[in-house]
């Protein structure tokens, strides 16, 4: 049987298909959170950086990630490892990310932060600024609610998750 080279291209097309378990419009792609794809022989390492330590989706993406790359015939092993450094950072959204967040009602994270720490985001169905925050803890660990006062329609927002340093 003839040896079959493994391309990191190969694994970050399978990769695209891999969704957030929760928002079903974004990829782990789309959402920054691919931090490296190494290959060795036909063994394959996935290094992915969680969006909030403690995400309980994590369990679910390294299964759907093992599964996922596990579809190449050439593949025998696939590890999945959870890096703390460098953490994910909102700006990792791909612009095809953050589309797919606002298809989904979900607002994109602003590119910066106040010098308050304030931030402001745009309802996603109206793209009004007339929005107030209704509480900065919303379903998950990474999202918000929010209501927008022009629609009046209530939206999550990801939260913004920026480097100071």
């Amino acid at each position: 049987m003839p040896t079959v080279l493994l391309t990191s291209e190969e694994i970050y097309k399978l990769l695209e298909n891999v969704k957030d378990p929760e928002i079903n419009t974004v990829s782990i792609l789309d959402l920054g959170m691919v931090e490296n794809v190494e290959i060795s022989g036909s063994d394959v390492s996935v290094k992915i950086l969680p969006t909030f330590l403690g995400c309980p989706a994590l369990p679910i993406i390294q299964k759907n990630v093992e599964t996922a790359v596990k579809q190449l015939p050439s593949v025998e092993g696939v590890s999945v490892e959870f890096l703390h450094f460098p953490s994910w950072t909102s700006d990792r959204i791909t612009e095809k990310g953050k589309a797919g967040l606002k298809v989904f009602g979900i607002s994109p994270p602003p590119r910066q932060m106040k010098e308050d720490g304030s931030w402001h985001i745009d309802c996603p169905y109206c793209e009004s600024t007339y929005v107030t925050m209704e509480n900065i803890f919303g379903p998950t660990a990474c999202r918000s609610i929010l209501y927008c006062k022009s629609c009046k329609n209530p939206f999550e927002a990801m939260k913004p998750m920026i480097k100071f340093m």
